[in-house]
């Protein structure tokens, strides 16, 4: 799908404009649900930059949507997701209890059969990767505000 593989690599290092990050234990599809109507709403009241973001919230809303999906099918309890959101985007951490596992895009796979969730962060993020940290594997992506990509 012409993106690099899912690197094992840490997230990008907390920065002094970060808010506090916003998160969520994932135990059910409907708790995927609640939580990304609760981030569209904490990105919506935060502050945000000025200037037309919509599109770079829904960017930011469907990344968050695939990496805390594929948590839930393929991670292990307890599922947690997290949103930090700095000068610049957001980053989200979605991390399981799956070690052993890494984060694998599917190759040569029918679109029709699903699957592509990875690739679809890999186009939405400006960095992504995973590692492990503290007995939990973390998957991130970086969202980045378009004006300031």
């Amino acid at each position: 799908m012409g993106h690099p593989p899912w690197s094992r690599r840490p997230p990008p290092q907390p920065q002094p404009d970060e808010l506090p990050p916003w998160g969520w234990e994932l135990r059910r599809p409907a708790d995927l649900t609640r939580s990304r109507t609760a981030l569209r709403v904490e990105v919506l009241g935060a502050g945000v930059p000025t200037g037309d973001i919509g599109d770079d919230v829904e960017r930011l809303l469907l990344a968050y949507e695939e990496l805390a999906s594929n948590g839930l099918r393929h991670g292990q309890a307890p599922v947690r997701a997290t949103v930090t959101a700095t000068g610049t985007g957001w980053l989200i951490d979605v991390s399981d209890a799956a070690v052993d596992t890494s984060p694998t895009p599917a190759v040569d796979r029918d679109p029709a059969l699903g699957g592509l969730g990875l690739h679809l962060v890999a186009r939405l993020c400006s960095a992504y990767g995973w590692s492990v940290e503290a007995g939990r594997k973390h998957v991130w992506g970086y969202v980045s505000l378009a004006a300031v990509a």
